[in-house]
């Protein structure tokens, strides 16, 4: 790992990447609705399905998985103070370690999901690439890949892609499904990340943000004469391809 990743990462949670500090740790409840859709949507219904979170941080989304029965969790993070942060919220199985380099210790055919929440944007277009090699590697046949990650195509890509020193890139429904396909999975869909209704306040966001999206792919098909239905707008997406 380079200098510059070694020397952030051993303060990323205490410098706050994101606005992410420390007292923010144990506000999980914000994030519920948005990370239960998810793992209701996507998650096999088997409890006992094997789920590996590469670069977990302080443990959310296992957290969460582990708040609705799923038993055989595991979670990888560089980050030793979210390492650690993650063993005080009693969550076990996380051990702190290079992505990279803890995939190629992990079995082939032996996991169900494999969840890159926030995580691939810190790679470099080569790493990446032999990441999602080696976790093609270690998914089952029929297993899934989780993706959330800065849109490209988003007016305000670039508050995600530059609110964090670490990140290198980010990516598109194209580019996100053309990386997929050359790393060997099929059943690839790329969404948008957009307000999961659960209340009052919820709900109107969510239909303001409907009403801003017809705004936004009205104006790409002025400029392009296309009226795609399937173009992906907010700032972060999500992809979820199939081995």
């Amino acid at each position: 790992m380079e200098a510059y990743r070694q020397r952030l990462y051993q303060h990323y949670l205490a410098a706050g990447a994101q606005g992410q500090g420390v007292e923010e740790v144990d506000r999980l409840d914000p994030r519920a609705a948005h990370l239960l859709n998810l793992i209701r949507q996507h998650f096999p219904p088997d409890k006992d399905a094997a789920i590996l979170d590469v670069g977990c941080g302080h443990g959310a989304m296992l957290y969460f998985a582990r708040q609705v029965g799923y038993h055989n969790t595991a979670g990888i993070d560089c980050s030793a103070a979210q390492v650690a942060e993650a063993g005080r919220r009693g969550i076990t199985g996380v051990i702190e370690g290079d992505v990279l380099q803890v995939l190629d210790t992990i079995p082939a055919d032996s996991k169900d999901v494999v969840i890159a929440f926030d995580v691939i944007e810190h790679f470099t277009k080569t790493e990446l690439l032999g990441c999602l090699d080696q976790i093609y590697r270690v998914l089952k046949t029929g297993g899934k890949l989780i993706i959330h990650a800065p849109n490209g195509a988003s007016p305000f890509c670039g508050r995600i892609l530059y609110g964090d020193f670490t990140h290198e890139l980010a990516v598109t429904r194209e580019s996100m499904t053309q990386l997929c396909q050359v790393c060997g999975f099929s059943q690839i869909s790329c969404y948008e990340d957009q307000p999961v209704p659960h209340g009052l306040k919820s709900g109107i966001r969510w239909f303001l943000w409907k009403v801003i999206r017809g705004l936004l792919r009205s104006y790409i098909a002025v400029e392009t004469g296309v009226m795609d239905s399937g173009m992906i707008f907010s700032q972060n997406l999500f992809c979820v391809a199939t081995k």
